[in-house]
C-alpha cells in the first residue's frame, strides 16, 4: 500500500512540473525567442574568427569541409621553407569530420605548432599540429579538408611526412 501511494505521489509530482508548475524554476529567465524553423539556437562564428563547424545534418563531404577557397588556397601553398624541422612519418587516418580546419593530431609533437605534412604523392599542405596522447608510433589523425587538399583517399592509411615550421 506505502509503495501506491508513494507511485501515485511521484507521477502527480512529474505530472505537474510538466504542466508548468514549475516548482524548482523560481527566477529563471525565460529562454529567447527562436526564429521560426530553428529547433535549437546555433552559434553563429564572426566574419574572420576562424573555422567554421559543419552543420549538423551534414552528410556529404562538401557539407563536412567548411573550409573556404582563400584558406584552401593558404594551406596548399606548402612549399618548403628554410626554417622547417623533420619530425618524422607518421602513419594517419581521417579524424573527426566534425573538426574543421587544416590539423594533424599527432603523437610527434607535445605542444601545438604549426606545420606541413607531405603525401606519399608529393602533395603538401600547411596544417597545424596537435599532440595526440599516445606512443610515438601509435599513427596520427588528419583533418578531412587537408586529406582533400593533399589529394588521397578519405579512407584507408595514409603514410605522411611531418615538418613543424
Amino acid at each position: 500500500m506505502k509503495r501506491l501511494v508513494f507511485l501515485s505521489l511521484s507521477v502527480a509530482l512529474l505530472g505537474a512540473c510538466s504542466n508548468g508548475l514549475r516548482l524548482f524554476d523560481r527566477g529563471r529567465a525565460e529562454a529567447p525567442a527562436l526564429a521560426p524553423g530553428l529547433e535549437t539556437p546555433r552559434p553563429v562564428a564572426r566574419p574572420g574568427s576562424g573555422p567554421v563547424a559543419p552543420a549538423r545534418d551534414a552528410v556529404t563531404v562538401e557539407q563536412f569541409d567548411t573550409t573556404s577557397e582563400a584558406e584552401r588556397a593558404a594551406a596548399a601553398d606548402a612549399g618548403a621553407t628554410g626554417g622547417e624541422v623533420a619530425l618524422g612519418r607518421t602513419i594517419a587516418t581521417l579524424g573527426s569530420p566534425a573538426k574543421p580546419g587544416f590539423w594533424l593530431e599527432t603523437p610527434l609533437v607535445s605542444a601545438p605548432a604549426k606545420g606541413r605534412v607531405v603525401a606519399a604523392n608529393g602533395e603538401s599542405v600547411l596544417v597545424d599540429l596537435l599532440p595526440l596522447d599516445a606512443p610515438t608510433g601509435a599513427g596520427s589523425h588528419i583533418s578531412l579538408a587537408a586529406l582533400r587538399l593533399l589529394g588521397i583517399g578519405l579512407t584507408g592509411l595514409h603514410e605522411l611526412s611531418v615538418f613543424r615550421l
